[in-house]
């Protein structure tokens, strides 16, 4: 598993849910390496990297490489073994810019790249059905969504929740997840609805970044709402944790969330991205109380199911009969993740 985002100690990072398909498929019988590098934009940290890979490829024997986001894939070109190539957001739809708010002008260039890769690959796979519309025309892809570890994404009883992250027992606490100063999670337009919603019903914005990974679920168990504002978005993990934890959610409508929040109480998809609009939607949310049946309704994206679902796609490149158990040592992938 090739990547620069793999999660690291002391740092911020929200790839966990590559580390966690990893360790799943790991689980289930697939032997996995991994081969981490920064890429940071660099195209010479991704050159080093090809050749890095490329030495490994000739050195040891793998059965195929799985690249997760497109332009990880770009380091097994050209390709010597069968490619499958997971699309998660902005390889496909774009990179949204932080001082602009808009598509960086490299961007075209990125989805362009990413593009090529699709083309090249064996087998791709996408997080939303949404984002087949962005792949080149007549290119067919297997829609499975990043999965969620139901052990580790639990709720949690609130008064000890609080406690733990040392938040006020008697508030309505809502919460946002994402570094505030990425412009594509709009971080100020959830600070504007909060901001509204307290001309008649007091409520705190809480902001979960740069807290470790292992208190995500404690706070998703300490706060009322969930409030998500991103512009753009493949399949949002952050969302379908919060279900796994039955915390409510108010969203706009973006990536697959509609699909997420179909029929789940509590929850709420705003008619439009006013802060009004968000602030109405929380009051009735927050009014209701309680929590959600959320869990319930994310049953079908436990890791073990989607990871059965993404060794399914390994046998048809490798043209393995779907019956036959994936052994430890019957294959050994290499997974390129984006730099």
């Amino acid at each position: 598993m090739v990547t620069c985002e793999w999660p690291v100690p002391g740092h911020s990072r929200t790839a966990h849910f590559i580390k966690r398909q990893a360790d799943f498929l790991q689980a289930a019988g697939v032997e996995v390496e991994v081969f981490p590098f920064r890429g940071a934009k660099n195209p010479l940290n991704y050159l080093r990297a090809w050749v890095r890979l490329r030495r490994k490829l000739r050195r040891d024997r793998y059965d195929l490489v799985h690249a997760q986001f497109g332009q990880s894939g770009l380091l097994a070109l050209p390709k010597r073994l069968p490619l499958v190539v997971t699309f998660r957001g902005s390889d496909l739809l774009g990179t949204i810019s932080d001082r602009s708010g808009r598509n960086m002008w490299a961007s075209f260039i990125h989805q362009r790249l990413c593009r090529l890769v699709a083309r090249r690959a064996d087998a791709r796979i996408v997080v939303s059905a949404h984002m087949k519309a962005y792949l080149p025309r007549g290119l067919g892809a297997e829609v499975i969504p990043s999965g969620l570890d139901f052990e580790f994404f639990r709720e949690l009883p609130r008064e000890e929740a609080r406690r733990r992250l040392n938040l006020p027992e008697g508030e309505r606490l809502v919460l946002f997840v994402g570094r505030p100063t990425q412009a594509r999670k709009r971080f100020w337009l959830a600070e504007r609805a909060v901001e509204v919603l307290n001309r008649t019903m007091p409520a705190r914005l809480v902001v979960a970044w740069g807290v470790p990974h292992a208190d995500v679920p404690a706070y998703m168990s300490a706060c009322d709402a969930l409030v998500f504002t991103s512009m753009q978005e493949g399949s949002p993990n952050v969302v379908k944790e919060a279900l796994a934890c039955n915390l409510p959610v108010v969203s706009v409508r973006v990536g697959d969330v509609e699909e997420r929040l179909r029929g789940v109480e509590g929850c709420e998809v705003c008619a439009d991205e006013r802060p009004e609009s968000i602030a109405a939607a929380l009051a009735r949310v927050l009014r209701r109380g309680g929590r959600s049946n959320g869990r319930e309704a994310v049953r079908g994206l436990d890791e073990r199911i989607i990871t059965e679902r993404v060794i399914g796609v390994y046998r048809k490149v490798l043209a393995l009969p779907a019956p036959v158990a994936v052994s430890s040592g019957e294959a050994r992938v290499s997974a390129v993740q984006q730099g």
